[in-house]
């Protein structure tokens, strides 16, 4: 019974002191643990701030993309102090980096549409086919950029509609930007029946292109015939005009095209009818 007592005080105190050798050695794991996350969180915070600010400063980079940017230094800092911590403990992080690998391989493959619109969005963001206000057409979409987002790109349609486009929709595609230049061209067809004048048809055109403010006087209105055949030749005004009221100016410049034609079929009228008859 003794030499049973004995055994037992003695792997107690056995245990004893290995419990206190592996309390002293975590402690200190442990306090080089915390001051890790302490040190890499605030390492982490500075390297995201400046990398925003370093890239903001850049002339045409979008402040989305800078945030996109400054976001993953943060994430990848945090990353690699996590594996450092755990190396603390004695993990072997070699295991820890291939474990993140295959995790980041299943993840890329599972959100491989995902990734597609964000790479999408980087490029829209980088080579700026549309910035925020222009309005674009593409065979899928059309209207005027809102937001320009790594995943999506919102608009907002000509009749008023809010539409939300997957970036990749629209990197794939040819897109028509409407507001890119500043100016824009425009062209009025006439059709001209045989025994009516073109040449006088040609200066009306142009008298109605030139009593327009907004016509642009360079380059300068032109008209010139573009079909003819036996019964009628088709007669074309073109013109430029400012990009933000060029649909303003088209739909008032055939107005103006309508009235000026009815203004002259009814002086015609008026004289045919105001000349003097033969007497039978």
């Amino acid at each position: 019974m003794e030499q049973q007592a004995t055994d037992i005080i003695v792997a107690s105190q056995a245990a004893l002191r290995q419990a206190s050798a592996l309390a002293v050695q975590y402690s200190f794991s442990v306090i080089g643990a915390l001051i890790l996350l302490i040190i890499g969180w605030l390492a982490a915070a500075f390297l995201q701030r400046w990398a925003f600010q370093g890239l903001s400063r850049i002339r045409g980079f979008d402040a989305t993309l800078a945030g996109f940017f400054a976001g993953a230094i943060r994430y990848v800092v945090l990353i690699l102090v996590m594996v450092m911590v755990l190396g603390q403990f004695g993990v072997q992080t070699a295991s820890i980096l291939a474990a993140l690998g295959a995790a980041g391989l299943a993840i890329g493959l599972a959100l491989q549409g995902t990734l597609q619109n964000i790479a999408a969005g980087i490029m829209l963001l980088v080579l700026r086919p549309f910035r925020v206000g222009e309005y674009i057409e593409t065979s899928a979409v059309s209207g005027t950029i809102i937001e320009i987002g790594l995943f999506a790109t919102e608009l907002k349609t000509s009749d008023g509609l809010y539409r939300l486009a997957p970036n990749s929709t629209l990197w794939n595609v040819p897109i028509t930007n409407h507001s890119r230049f500043p100016t824009r061209r425009h062209e009025l067809s006439v059709t001209v029946p045989k025994g009516e004048s073109i040449a006088e048809t040609q200066d009306m055109l142009l008298q109605i292109a030139r009593g327009d403010s907004r016509v642009l006087l360079d380059p300068a209105p032109a008209t010139f015939v573009d079909t003819a055949s036996a019964d009628s030749a088709t007669v074309k005004l073109r013109y430029w005009a400012q990009s933000s009221n060029w649909f303003a100016t088209t739909r008032d410049m055939t107005k103006a095209l309508k009235l000026a034609f009815d203004e002259r079929a009814a002086k015609v009228e008026a004289e045919e009818t105001s000349a003097p008859h033969p007497e039978p």
